[in-house]
């Protein structure tokens, strides 16, 4: 649900990556961060409490042109990755245009990405969202490490309704902005649509 301020002419969208913990996410918008034009990005601001720490920041990209005269802001956001967090995790997706889950590839962590993409789906679905019908992609994130679990797998257990998918390795950069970009596309084709 972006919002648009007239008076900047910007229409505002949230992105919210989400996955379970130490899965890359807080990586993703960190290495997003520190490549990003810093006339075009906002403060990255880091809310943390004693237990849980959840990121964000803006950015007005100068390339994906504008909507009807509207420049488009984009507000991404983290979750907290463990799920005992859900409360945050919920007021997190509240408004939320685009979702990018992001998978931690190592075998050892299927069941917590099992776990937090069925999260993701309840927690959606409590906000009158349907992640079937929201913008929305999979990064198959630290596939360079030796237990990463094979391509195929993930695919059948992560990802089947076969979404924009993207393999990763955040710490370096690999599969970042190609996952962000993708989303974006999403969420710009559902604005042009008038979703």
């Amino acid at each position: 649900m972006s919002f648009i301020n007239y008076s900047s002419r910007e229409i505002n969208c949230k992105i919210v990556y989400y996955g379970p913990g130490l899965c890359g996410k807080t990586t993703n918008l960190q290495y997003i961060y520190s490549k990003t034009n810093p006339e075009a990005k906002g403060k990255m601001i880091s809310l943390a409490t004693e237990t849980e720490r959840t990121l964000f920041f803006d950015f007005l990209p100068l390339s994906l042109g504008e909507i009807r005269g509207f420049k488009t802001r984009f507000h991404l956001y983290t979750v907290p990755g463990q799920v005992f967090y859900d409360a945050s995790r919920k007021l997190i997706l509240k408004g939320v245009d685009g979702v990018c889950f992001v998978a931690d590839s190592q075998v050892e962590r299927m069941e917590a990405n099992i776990e937090s993409l069925d999260n993701l789906r309840v927690n959606l679905q409590d906000q009158g969202y349907n992640l079937d019908k929201i913008p929305y992609v999979v990064q198959y994130n630290k596939r360079d490490l030796p237990s990463s679990a094979p391509l195929d797998e993930l695919k059948k257990l992560l990802n089947p309704t076969n979404v924009p998918e993207y393999e990763a390795v955040a710490t370096t950069g690999v599969g970042v902005f190609d996952t962000l970009k993708a989303v974006a596309k999403l969420v710009l084709t559902e604005l042009k649509r008038g979703g």
